[in-house]
């Protein structure tokens, strides 16, 4: 009986803990197993996402590993004496153009005063000396560049002073000297043979630069330290003025302020070559008519041929321009997402915002107008002369009495009721373009307000350098456009691979993406999987090798400082396969190999950097999930555009002092 009772109560207290532990875990699973298991699926799709988001980081921003053995070396190697100051004489000179011709104007006068053995005058700006009404705070070449810079930079190279002796002053105000316009592929023996003598009879020769430089880009291998010189004047010795490089790197900050990297994409609509390649048809209704305008004019200076040529042709063989909404795609086949910041760059964008709109509804696009405050902007340009309005005067209002007088007048009731008067025109619409294109066929001449703007341009054009340089990566739309004239993608091309080789700079081919893009013309914005793996292909292609390749052969000889190699670098280690072109000249692989000084100061960076380089040479497998399998249409080839070395090459001669 009591062994009975007992099991009876081990049985009963076996019970209740069955139930007591059944309602715990019920509790449990009411209050805290949700909050468990979210807590645990966030944390494996964070880790998931995490580390989908690193190796996607790498592919589109990391280092090009192909080019990390490229360094900036651009010192004289050869014996290389300091200019004295019993010399030849004084160069002065006139530069017109915007920025890009500016820029490699000064860079050429510089090795021409070399060569010459004689002093440089500071070269006036022309586009800032035009100009009614600026600050009077600055002079011509100090409206954009640091005088004292530029002077002490070039110290060992070349004489520089502000201006000429007050002796000879006034011989150039009665134009007393000799005045020379030289072409852009002027050679060193025209300079020889042709300006020295002058030089060393008058003391003084003056040059008009009208053509983005005046001496040619190719020169002899034994000029070599000249093209050294191209490149430390304009990498090291043109620094903008304070000013501008304190607001520069103040976009700079407030986009790294964003917490994400941004590229820089510099479209390339200018009128002038649009006009030059005839890519009218790009555009529409009043755009059309002013590219027209300006490519009649450029028959009659004799630049061009013919007025009316095939736009759809010319964009097929790379001649025109890649627009943003194309660009927006391709960087969307590379692999951006939608939320990458991209800086658009340059102070002339032919056809206003509203070309700009595909692109901002695919990315979030800024500018430096976004990023900076009116009044920051204005500080930049200092205190200006108020111009007077381009609106005629209205006419003056007339008295209650001369009205009455005017209706007594009016001759015999009932009469007409007078017409309505007329519209009044607004400012915006007087400005630029939109002011005379609807009125007549004959453009007029620049307003002390447009010649202002103008001036305006460069400052712009100098804050979007800077920007430029120090972006993560740079998008050309419009580079290397076969018009002999310097573009700004092309000169920021060339600074960031002197600067930094690794970086993510894209060198497109206009002539095979505009093959593959005209393969999904129906289907722009949902590509195929084979079309996203080959603009994929082609554009890591640029990044490399190839790239660099395909950029000697087309805009080296038509501009030095947009691929400054090999003169201008030097190499960390030897080259496998070196390429020459036709000619012989280096392609790929003919920089010096580094001093061992700076082998040595990058021992401790490299050690560092190979830890995170990734190879963004290789194409990508990963797609966006609408992409589907298809074949690849209307993709042209390769389409490299080789260009000629110029025939004969002169060696160098050195002036009698």
């Amino acid at each position: 009986m009591i062994i009975r009772s007992k099991i009876k109560l081990v049985a009963l207290i076996g019970a209740i803990l069955s139930v007591v532990s059944i309602l715990v875990h019920l509790l449990l699973a009411k209050y805290s197993s949700e909050d468990w298991v979210i807590y645990k699926t966030d944390t494996i799709a964070d880790l998931y996402v995490n580390f989908g988001e690193q190796v996607r980081y790498r592919r589109l921003w990391g280092p090009v590993q192909s080019l990390e053995a490229l360094q900036p070396h651009a010192s004289p190697r050869n014996k290389y004496p300091v200019p004295k100051e019993q010399n030849n004489g004084y160069i002065y000179a006139k530069i017109y153009g915007g920025f890009g011709k500016i820029r490699s104007s000064i860079c050429d006068l510089v090795a021409i005063a070399r060569l010459l053995n004689a002093t440089l005058v500071i070269p006036e700006i022309q586009e800032s000396t035009r100009s009614k009404g600026i600050s009077s705070k600055f002079k011509s070449f100090s409206y954009l560049y640091n005088e004292d810079q530029f002077i002490t930079a070039l110290t060992n190279d070349v004489i520089v002073v502000k201006s000429l002796p007050n002796s000879l002053k006034d011989a150039r105000k009665e134009n007393r000297f000799l005045t020379i316009s030289p072409k852009s592929s002027a050679s060193p023996s025209f300079y020889i043979n042709e300006v020295l003598p002058k030089l060393k009879q008058s003391k003084v020769v003056g040059l008009v630069l009208t053509d983005g430089g005046c001496l040619q880009s190719i020169l002899p291998p034994s000029m070599a330290d000249y093209q050294r010189l191209r490149c430390r004047v304009a990498f090291h010795a043109l620094h903008f003025r304070p000013e501008i490089q304190a607001l520069g790197h103040q976009i700079v900050g407030r986009l790294r302020a964003m917490g994400q990297r941004y590229i820089a994409f510099h479209p390339g609509l200018v009128r002038e070559t649009l006009a030059f390649h005839g890519c009218a048809e790009l555009f529409q209704d009043v755009h059309t008519e002013l590219i027209q305008y300006r490519r009649k004019q450029m028959i009659k200076w004799g630049n061009v041929h013919e007025l009316r040529v095939d736009s759809v042709s010319r964009r097929s063989n790379g001649s025109c321009p890649l627009m943003p909404e194309e660009v927006g795609r391709l960087l969307h086949a590379r692999g951006y997402p939608p939320n990458t910041l991209i800086y658009v760059a340059g102070s002339e964008l032919f056809g206003g915002q509203r070309v700009l709109i595909p692109l901002r509804a695919m990315y979030n696009v800024v500018d430096h107008t976004s990023l900076c405050s009116k009044k920051e902007l204005l500080n930049l340009l200092g205190p200006e002369t108020p111009l007077p309005s381009n609106l005629s005067n209205p006419p003056p209002s007339k008295t209650e009495a001369q009205l009455i007088e005017e209706w007594k007048k009016a001759g015999p009731r009932p009469r007409p009721l007078p017409p309505p008067p007329a519209r009044p025109y607004y400012q915006h619409e007087k400005e630029g373009w939109y002011g005379w294109v609807g009125e007549t066929d004959k453009e007029p001449d620049p307003s002390p307000m447009d010649l202002r703007s103008q001036a305006h341009r460069l400052i712009w054009d100098a804050l979007d350098y800077i920007v430029s340089m120090d972006a993560d990566a740079f998008f050309p739309g419009f580079h290397n456009d076969g018009s002999g004239w310097p573009d700004f993608s092309s000169l920021v091309m060339g600074h960031r691979l002197y600067k930094m080789a690794p970086a993510v700079t894209f060198r497109p081919n206009r002539k095979t993406l505009a093959g593959l893009l005209d393969g999904i013309r129906d289907n722009l914005y949902h590509p195929k999987r084979n079309w996203t793996i080959a603009v994929r292909e082609h554009l890591n292609k640029t990044l490399g090798i190839e790239g660099l390749i395909t950029q000697s052969r087309t805009s080296r000889p038509s501009s030095f400082l947009s691929h400054p190699l090999p003169e201008c670098s030097c190499r960390t280690s030897q080259v496998s396969n070196p390429v020459k072109g036709r000619d012989g000249e280096w392609l790929h692989g003919g920089e010096d190999m580094c001093p061992d000084w700076m082998l040595r100061d990058l021992v401790s960076l490299r050690s560092n950097a190979l830890k995170d380089e990734i190879i963004v040479d290789e194409p990508e497998d990963d797609v966006y999930p609408e992409e589907q399998p298809e074949s690849v249409s209307g993709g042209g080839g390769g389409g490299r555009m080789d260009g000629s070395r110029q025939s004969e090459q002169d060696e160098e001669m050195d002036p009698d002092d």
